[in-house]
């Protein structure tokens, strides 16, 4: 029997297979995904293969091939990773300009891990509706910047549901991943897409601007008009996994560009002469910010570990 992985809560795994029947499954046998040392070897989003039992359970005997997945470092300082979903069509990170703040190092380190995968990324700015005009000067510079780079960004409030017909159009027909820091509105804007899902929401905290993790587990919530949705618990940082030093400038389009004129192949476009990054940023066609934090990602490799700031 085969089918799709739809939730994860840990030790026990919730499959629709093929002629819909809805299936809890464990992981038969002790395997490991080769190559992948993962706290879970399963993802949402993954196909499988079943051996159903007279429990009415099943055991996932088999994985099928990936299209493509996307993982971050578990956060203990363990060389494992976690497979935050398989298989999917597109990401929505979901980012806020305040209540709380996302920052801009924690949208690279997503943007750059999702490119290493393959995984186009939709930025979704969401509670527009409780920013003043400072920060709606600042929220229109911040998309201004991703778009410029080349992401496609939406402004949205998921509360009132204003730009959120646009995302529905973005969803439709598509696996997607929705993603990003605890507070920003994940629940809710899958609430507003989705209203039989009634997911659990929570306030943010005053004291640290901050928001409480209210999805415990990642899960695919099938949409009406067609297209899946996965809500992933909220991430405060996000540890990149198995990128090299020497590829990381590949994930940071703008640097990619500028990198071919550089005078030296292996250039890491930080103190090298004749580095066309440097002139690029001297000039201004490379942002400080994401350069800043294509510098902080190279530390982390040159460091060996997960850097617990982000």
């Amino acid at each position: 029997m085969q089918g799709l992985v739809i939730k994860n809560t840990g030790s026990w795994y919730t499959v629709k297979t093929d002629d819909g029947r809805i299936v809890d499954s464990k992981i038969k046998g002790n395997f490991r995904l080769k190559g992948i040392r993962s706290t879970s070897p399963v993802a949402v989003g993954d196909r499988v293969q079943l051996v159903t039992n007279q429990e009415g359970t099943a055991f996932i005997s088999a994985i099928d091939d990936r299209k493509n997945y996307i993982i971050r470092k578990s956060s203990n300082l363990s060389k494992q990773s976690h497979i935050l979903a398989a298989n999917i069509d597109q990401a929505l990170l979901i980012v806020t300009i305040n209540r709380p703040q996302t920052s801009t190092t924690f949208i690279d380190r997503f943007l750059a891990s999702a490119e290493a995968y393959r995984i186009p990324v939709v930025l979704v700015f969401n509670k527009t509706d409780l920013l003043d005009d400072d920060e709606m000067r600042y929220q229109q510079m911040v998309i201004n910047l991703y778009e410029t780079v080349g992401y496609h960004c939406l402004a949205i409030s998921a509360e009132t549901g204003a730009g959120v017909d646009e995302v529905r159009a973005l969803l439709k027909g598509r696996i997607s991943l929705l993603s990003g820091n605890s507070g920003v509105g994940k629940s809710t804007l899958i609430n507003r897409l989705l209203p039989t899902a009634n997911l659990k929401t929570a306030e943010i905290s005053n004291a640290h601007n901050a928001g409480m993790h209210t999805t415990t587990f990642s899960e695919m919530l099938e949409l009406p008009e067609s297209g899946w949705v996965i809500d992933t618990p909220g991430i405060k940082g996000f540890g990149t996994f198995d990128i090299e030093r020497t590829e990381l400038s590949s994930y940071f389009k703008e640097i990619f560009a500028f990198s071919k004129d550089c005078r030296f192949n292996n250039c890491t476009h930080t103190h090298e002469p004749g580095c066309a990054v440097l002139q690029a940023l001297n000039d201004h066609y490379i942002a400080q910010s994401r350069y800043q934090s294509y510098l902080n990602m190279l530390e982390d490799k040159d460091e060996g570990k997960y850097r617990e700031a982000y």
